[in-house]
C-alpha cells in the first residue's frame, strides 16, 4: 500500500501561521519556526484581551458615572444605590453615555436617587 505524502497539507498549514504572521518584525515574519511561535503567543494576547477589554470599559464606564454624579453632588456608590432603591434599572454603560452626552438627563437621575 503507497503512504500518504503531507506536503501538501504541510504547506497549507505554513501558508495559514505565515499569512497570520504578515507585518511581523524580522524573523518573526519570515522564518515558519519563529512566525510559528509568535502567532501562538499573539493569538494568546488576542484572547487574553478580549476578557480584559470588558474589564476595561466597565472602569472606564464607572469613572465617568463618579465624575458626573460628584459635579451633581453626589459620590458613585450612593448614586447607584440610591437608583436601586427608586427602582431605575439602567445599566453603567447607558449612564456613562448620559453623565458624558446628556447632562440635564443624567441630573434628573441624580434627583431621583437623591430622593430614593
Amino acid at each position: 500500500m503507497a503512504r500518504i505524502k503531507a506536503a501538501v497539507n504541510a504547506h497549507k498549514k505554513r501558508r495559514k501561521i505565515m499569512k497570520l504572521a504578515k507585518g511581523y518584525f524580522g524573523s518573526k515574519s519570515k522564518q515558519y519556526r519563529a512566525a510559528k511561535e509568535q502567532v501562538m503567543r499573539s493569538l494568546r494576547y488576542a484572547y487574553i484581551g478580549r476578557k480584559l477589554r470588558k474589564r476595561d470599559f466597565r472602569r472606564l464606564w464607572i469613572a465617568r458615572i463618579n465624575a458626573a454624579a460628584r459635579m451633581n453632588g453626589m459620590s458613585y456608590s450612593t448614586f447607584i444605590c440610591g437608583l436601586k432603591k427608586a427602582g431605575i434599572d439602567l445599566n453603567r454603560k447607558v449612564l456613562a453615555d448620559l453623565a458624558v452626552n446628556d447632562a440635564a438627563a443624567f441630573a434628573k437621575l441624580v434627583e431621583a436617587a437623591k430622593n430614593a
